[in-house]
């Protein structure tokens, strides 16, 4: 795939290598920093690789949402720009506002299904139940029928099994609603055939999509086949494939003793807290399940866009994630990759310090190929 005439969003590092790594019979390149300054990035021009290590700027130092800029580049301008660049995209909240309007309707339907005519949750209450949930569904429906009441018939032992069932029941009616009714967000379509037509590589990300794999590539697929057959689109069988999919998860090699007595460890570690956290708990009379999931979570976001920029055939710090979700963001800071925030419904009134812009949209005066290109924040 070509690759970007155009000036690049470049993370500092003190030294870049790169690394040819076999596995399978197949050799991949692999790109790696052994100097990072954490949660630090910068615009600074790209340089080729024999260009020297110590570079000085003129001009008066600028700020623009956590990169900085120089008002005078005489000194760059004498060297070629890298000309690479690839943009990676999520699915929820990015490609499609999924979260007000088809997870929503999607439990409306499922309650409907199951016979539950009590059940019917207005945007208000879907909200509410969202921010006091941190998104977490199966908790969403904990406190909306602890609220309203579980049904008469449910046995105390089923509540488990009950959430479950809904939960099934709204997963099937979502995928019904993603490829029928539900329309992709304004100007994505544009964006993306503005970025291929530069030759820029675009990644689109359903690994770790909130709705699934499966879903996502569903809504993908609303991009239409001409359009599809431009871009690249990373599920869990690509991550499980890519060179990193291989290093961590096991894919095609063995792990070491030692990784695996380290991952025991960890394993050890959150039980006995939460072990002792029951304790506490059982001494105030309260209930407490620590969150172990969120650093899982951050792993396989971390792996999806590793193996995006593997496949784009770019460096993790010269790809750009467009993100709508937390998780993204997260992942995207602890791997140096630049990202840019652009909001839903879901996301409207969230915070992402991290970030290195945040944008209402596609198009006009928000997301636009040229401002990624030209680095231009507003």
């Amino acid at each position: 795939m070509e690759t970007a005439s155009c000036s690049i969003l470049y993370t500092l590092r003190f030294s870049i290598k790169t690394v040819t790594v076999s596995i399978n019979n197949s050799s991949k390149k692999l790109y790696y920093e052994t100097s990072l300054p954490k949660n630090n990035l910068f615009l600074y021009p790209s340089f080729p690789s024999t260009s020297p290590r110590n570079l000085n700027f003129h001009g008066e130092n600028l700020q623009f949402n956590g990169f900085t800029a120089f008002t005078s580049l005489s000194d760059a301008q004498n060297q070629d720009p890298s000309p690479e660049l690839a943009v990676l995209l999520e699915v929820d909240g990015v490609l499609m506002d999924a979260y007000r309007l088809g997870n929503r309707q999607a439990f409306n339907q499922a309650f409907q299904k199951l016979g539950l005519d009590c059940a019917n949750w207005t945007e208000p209450v879907y909200s509410d139940l969202l921010r006091r949930s941190a998104g977490n569904e199966g908790r969403m429906l904990v406190l909306f029928f602890n609220r309203i009441g579980w049904p008469t018939s449910l046995p105390t032992s089923e509540k488990e099994t009950f959430v479950k069932s809904v939960l099934r029941e709204k997963k099937n009616a979502l995928e019904e609603l993603m490829l029928k009714s539900l329309p992709l967000r304004p100007g994505v379509e544009d964006f993306i055939d503005d970025a291929c037509n530069k030759g820029i590589p675009v990644i689109i990300l359903t690994s770790y999509s909130k709705s699934g794999d499966k879903i996502a590539r569903s809504i993908v697929e609303k991009l239409g086949h001409e359009r599809l057959s431009k871009i690249k689109v990373v599920g869990n069988e690509e991550v499980e494939n890519s060179l990193y999919g291989q290093l961590v998860f096991g894919k095609g090699m063995t792990s070491s003793l030692d990784e695996q007595l380290a991952k025991e460890a960890r394993k050890a570690a959150s039980a006995e807290k939460q072990r002792i956290a029951n304790e506490v708990a059982s001494l105030l009379k309260v209930s407490v399940n620590l969150d172990t999931s969120s650093s899982e979570s951050v792993k396989k976001v971390v792996a999806a866009l590793r193996a995006g920029a593997e496949i784009a055939g770019v460096p993790v710090y010269n790809c750009i994630l467009i993100a709508g979700s937390k998780s993204g963001v997260d992942g995207a800071e602890q791997i140096g990759m630049p990202r840019v925030v652009l909001r839903s419904s879901f996301t409207s009134r969230a915070e992402f310090p991290s970030a290195n812009a945040i944008m209402d949209g596609f198009g006009g005066a928000d997301l636009t190929v040229s401002k990624l290109c030209q680095k231009r924040w507003s």
